[in-house]
């Protein structure tokens, strides 16, 4: 009887121990593979949400690119006089290869190729043939220096409008001083716009051999 009562006793502990490594076994394992497709599941929104920063960074980067574009006036002796446009940060030696370079005519050594452009500006090229003293790049409007826009591959020399040009502008004229070109303002404000330029002769100082050295620089508007 006591043997008995062993046997039920042993078979009944080696039920409860097979259950038990029944039950880790399989909740055990169905755990972990779960746990495995949430990790797999995390990475994978991981992956989408930084593919889309990506592309989202991209966007912004092109945008960026297009916003960051300036134009600029290139004329006289070019190939190919015009607006350009151009990245932001480029220098005028860009400036001029995207117009086309420059003639045979140009004269460069007047010009700083490595100056950084900003929007809305004129870069001017001289030729070899005249006589440059004046500014190669402005900001201005044109209201008082202009450019003859002559045959293509001709000169185009640098033209002063007397009735708005500044002393500075006017000192851009071969063979006129600061004092010159105070009295050629002045005459303009005590009598009035030229009204042609062979008026500039009767300012003091301009003779006619004086005024001819001018006439091919100057104009009236």
């Amino acid at each position: 009887m006591e043997n008995k009562k062993e046997i039920i006793k042993i078979v009944v502990i080696l039920i409860a121990v097979a259950i038990i490594v029944i039950y880790n076994f399989v909740f055990k394992e169905k755990e972990e593979y779960d746990y495995d497709n949430i990790v797999l599941a995390d990475e994978s929104v991981a992956n989408d949400t930084n593919e889309a920063n990506k592309e989202n960074n991209n966007a912004d980067s092109s945008e960026s690119k297009e916003m960051n574009k300036i134009k600029v006036y290139v004329i006289g002796e070019i190939k190919s006089p015009g607006v350009v446009e151009i990245e932001e940060g480029a220098r005028i030696e860009d400036a001029i290869i995207l117009a086309g370079g420059t003639t045979d005519k140009s004269d460069l050594s007047k010009i700083n190729l490595a100056y950084m452009l900003e929007d809305g500006q004129k870069i001017y090229v001289p030729s070899i043939e005249e006589n440059f003293n004046g500014e190669y790049i402005s900001a201005e409007n044109g209201e008082g220096i202009i450019e003859n826009t002559g045959e293509k591959g001709s000169s185009k020399d640098k033209i002063i409008n007397i009735n708005t040009a500044d002393v500075s502008e006017l000192c851009d004229l071969p063979g006129v001083g600061e004092a010159l070109a105070e009295r050629i303002i002045t005459y303009r404000e005590e009598n009035g716009k030229f009204k042609n330029i062979e008026d500039l002769k009767n300012v003091s100082g301009i003779g006619d051999k004086k005024f001819e050295s001018l006439k091919e620089f100057i104009r009236v508007k």
